[in-house]
């Protein structure tokens, strides 16, 4: 790639980042450039040499970047064949780092319906199980979360952290290990939606009662009402989504 080619997630590196650790502050830089299509399928980046002196970098700062970016089927390494950039479908796409890259920008409108999708094949389900199977304390822990949701508001980080707990909570009460072990992909991608939908324009929907709706029905032991609720609130997540894609940015 040429100079003409760079984009600002290949500039030079001073000694911090971001509070992050300099290998990973380069792995995100580059990672954003990626999801951003700046670097295509099939690219090859320049050599490790090259690379670290144009970032002033250590050598081994910019190889620990790689490998992490290697790790979530972004990149291939190999001796004399070079880095090159792997298609989209060897991504680890649910990685929560990865989900925050893709929602650094502007997201893709197919890829937040195919979150949607996954999110609407996986939580009415759980949410069906939990009412079944939760325990006093799971549903305390979904209750305290609701009520910092509720106190706080989608709008700041501590809600939105509630907001997880919420879902979190719920993937625990189903008793199912493969599903409690999608808690974190979950909760990133209910998160990085979230925050999307709180940088438009118009002030998004409160979606609190559809989460009380949830919560009451797994309480009550309704499974088939806790799938209902579950899958109307994905609805009308989705919705709300569909107008932000559409909105200009807040300021802009």
């Amino acid at each position: 790639m040429g100079k003409e080619d760079r984009h600002p997630a290949e500039r030079k590196f001073g000694s911090e980042e971001s509070g992050l650790r300099i290998h990973q502050a380069i792995a995100r830089q580059l990672g954003t450039a990626i999801v951003a299509g700046i670097h295509k399928p099939g690219d090859v980046f320049e050599g490790e040499i090259e690379a670290a002196e144009r970032l002033r970098v250590s050598r081994t700062a910019y190889r620990e970047a790689v490998r992490i970016l290697v790790a979530k089927g972004m990149l291939e390494s190999r001796p004399k064949a070079g880095t090159r950039v792997l298609p989209r479908s060897r991504w680890n796409v649910l990685d929560p780092e990865m989900l925050a890259w893709m929602f650094a920008g502007e997201p893709d409108a197919a890829f937040v319906r195919d979150l949607f999708e996954l999110r609407g094949v996986i939580e009415p389900a759980a949410a069906e199980l939990a009412a079944r199977r939760r325990t006093g304390s799971q549903l305390l822990a979904m209750e305290q979360a609701l009520a910092q949701m509720r106190g706080h508001g989608l709008s700041t980080e501590e809600g939105r952290a509630a907001d997880q707990r919420f879902h979190h909570a719920i993937l625990a009460a189903t008793q199912n290990d493969a599903l409690a072990a999608l808690a974190s992909s979950v909760g990133a991608a209910v998160s990085w939606t979230t925050t999307f939908k709180q940088r438009r324009k118009s002030p998004p929907r409160d979606p609190f009662a559809d989460h009380r709706a949830v919560f009451d029905a797994i309480a009550a032991g309704d499974a088939e009402g806790a799938r209902a609720a579950m899958s109307e609130l994905l609805r009308l997540a989705l919705a709300d989504m569909d107008i932000a894609l559409l909105e200009p940015v807040a300021g802009s």
